[in-house]
């Protein structure tokens, strides 16, 4: 699979990578003593010159999975600092914050086993296509739908988490092998979310006021 550079961004230049599959860096990864830590710093040094698709893929498919809460917490945050770079078109950081955070090579290697069969196929299909799409403005747009999808995970809303992450994975892995048909997909699955999101959120506030005035007979 085709990586593709986002720091391409500047000024609009295409540069690729090595090509490089993000299924076996994974694997590399997660192999090891299985009562060592891996740190978001560490996944960074793997990545790397890597592309920012690929970075934003490794911490936003955590939480699409149904993992304790403190996991999804550990790989959700990384995910606004770099979607709005992406938005921006600016190089990927993360304050040592949240690259000190971690957890075993055990809980990383369950994800990656989880993972990895779906990474496979999706990357057995991907390939180059539609190519403007992954670049600029429309690569500006994405990054600004990925922030917002990003958000959304943050909100105390049951499940609400994991159609916003599998949103952004799907983008992210569009931007790593510049498949503009992927990166379409994904902008319309976080459409989705958010449609359904704000569906929830109103069904949650219908539902409070209904208990609220059969409690003190108020009708709202």
């Amino acid at each position: 699979m085709t990586e593709l550079d986002l720091d391409e961004t500047q000024g609009g230049e295409k540069r690729e990578a090595p090509d490089f599959r993000l299924s076996t860096l994974l694997a590399d990864i997660a192999a090891g003593n299985e009562d060592d830590r891996v740190s978001i710093g560490d996944l960074l040094a793997a990545l790397n010159q890597r592309a920012l698709g690929a970075m934003i893929f490794i911490f936003a498919v955590p939480v699409a999975l149904p993992l304790p809460p403190g996991v999804s917490t550990i790989f959700g945050a990384p995910l606004l600092f770099l979607t709005a770079q992406l938005m921006l078109g600016l190089k990927p950081w993360l304050p040592k914050l949240i690259t000190n955070r971690s957890l075993t090579r055990r809980e990383f290697g369950k994800i990656v086993t989880t993972v990895t069969p779906w990474l496979l196929r999706a990357e057995s299909v991907m390939k180059p296509r539609l190519s403007f799409v992954g670049g600029p403005p429309f690569v500006y747009l994405l990054g600004f739908a990925c922030l917002i999808e990003s958000i959304i995970l943050f909100l105390p809303i049951p499940l609400g988490n994991m159609l916003p992450a599998l949103a952004v994975s799907i983008m992210s892995l569009g931007l790593l092998a510049r498949d503009g048909l992927w990166m379409l997909i994904g902008l319309l699955t976080g459409i989705l979310a958010v449609v359904i999101v704000w569906g929830v959120l109103w069904a949650m506030l219908f539902a409070a006021l209904f208990v609220v005035g059969n409690v003190f007979g108020v009708t709202f």
